[in-house]
C-alpha cells in the first residue's frame, strides 16, 4: 500500500474504474440504451434482477426518483438481499440448479420484455439459468458481469457457461476477480470492494441513455420524480397510472 490514504486510493481505484466502463464500454451502454428504448416504445415491460450484493444495483432501478417508472425488479425469494438469515443461504441458493426457471413460471415476464441480470462473477447457476430460460421465452437480455471471471474462474452451472454466454447484449463492469481494490502489508486479505458502486454508475448511465433515446423519437420518457419535491406525487401517480399494465411494484 503506498503512502496515501486508503480513502484516497479507494476513490482513485473507483474513478479509474469508472474511466474505464466510461471509455471502452459506450457502445454497450449506447445499444443498452437503444433496447430498452425499442422496449418501451413496442410496450414492452423492464425488468432487473440481482441476486445477494448484486441485488443493490438493480434494486436502485426500481421505483427510483429519476428513474424510468417502468423498471421492475424480478425477486428470488432468499437471493434478493443480505437481510437473509442464515447470511450464507443467499449464497447457497445462487447456486441451485432449476431455481430461476420455477421463479420465471412464475412471473410476470412475457415475450418482448427486456430482463437485465446483474451477476459480478456471472458463473452461478442462478444467472445463468435466468438468462437462458428468459431468452428462451422471448425476453431480450442484458448482462451486467465482469467478464474477466469467466477467463479465471470455473463456472457452477451444468452447462460450462456463463452468464454472458446467453445475453442479447453484455456490459461489463471491468471490476477484477475477488471484487477488492486494496491490500495492505498487516491486512492478510484485499479488501474495498468497487463493484457495488461501478454497476450502479454503469446501469444509471444506461438509463439516461434510454430515457434520451425515447425524449428523441419524440417519447415521453415515464420518469419518477422525488417524492420530497412539490408536486413530486402527483407526477408520480400520473405517470403510475398511464403505465399502469407495466408497473407491478404497486400492486
Amino acid at each position: 500500500m503506498s503512502d496515501r490514504a486508503p480513502a484516497g486510493q479507494f476513490l482513485d481505484a473507483a474513478i479509474g474504474l469508472l474511466r474505464r466502463v466510461r471509455d471502452e464500454e459506450a457502445d454497450s451502454i449506447a445499444a443498452a440504451g437503444t433496447l430498452l428504448s425499442d422496449t418501451v416504445e413496442n410496450g414492452g415491460r423492464l425488468f432487473a434482477f440481482g441476486a445477494g450484493h448484486s441485488s443493490l444495483a438493480a434494486q436502485d432501478l426500481v421505483y427510483r426518483a429519476g428513474g424510468l417508472a417502468l423498471m421492475n425488479l424480478l425477486a428470488v425469494p432468499g437471493a434478493v438481499g443480505v437481510d437473509v438469515m442464515p447470511a450464507p443461504l443467499g449464497s447457497a441458493l445462487e447456486r441451485v440448479d432449476g431455481l430461476a426457471t420455477a421463479v420465471l413460471d412464475n412471473s410476470p415476464l412475457r415475450a418482448g420484455d427486456a430482463l437485465l441480470i446483474i451477476s459480478l462473477s456471472g458463473r452461478n447457476a442462478l444467472p445463468v439459468e435466468m438468462a437462458m430460460t428468459a431468452r428462451a421465452l422471448g425476453v431480450r437480455v442484458i448482462g451486467v458481469t465482469s467478464v474477466a471471471y469467466a477467463t479465471e474462474t470455473k463456472s457452477r452451472h451444468s452447462s460450462g457457461t456463463y452468464l454472458k454466454d446467453h445475453c442479447d447484449l453484455v456490459l461489463d463492469s471491468k471490476i477484477a476477480v475477488g471484487d477488492a481494490e486494496l491490500t495492505h502489508d498487516k491486512v492478510p486479505a484485499p479488501f474495498a470492494p468497487a463493484s457495488t458502486v461501478v454497476t450502479s454508475a454503469l446501469l444509471q448511465a444506461v438509463m439516461a441513455t434510454t430515457a434520451a433515446a425515447l425524449a428523441d423519437r419524440g417519447i415521453e420518457p415515464p420518469l419518477l420524480r422525488s417524492g420530497n419535491v412539490d408536486g413530486g406525487h402527483d407526477w408520480n401517480a400520473r405517470v403510475m397510472d398511464q403505465y399502469r399494465d407495466r408497473i407491478f411494484y404497486r400492486h
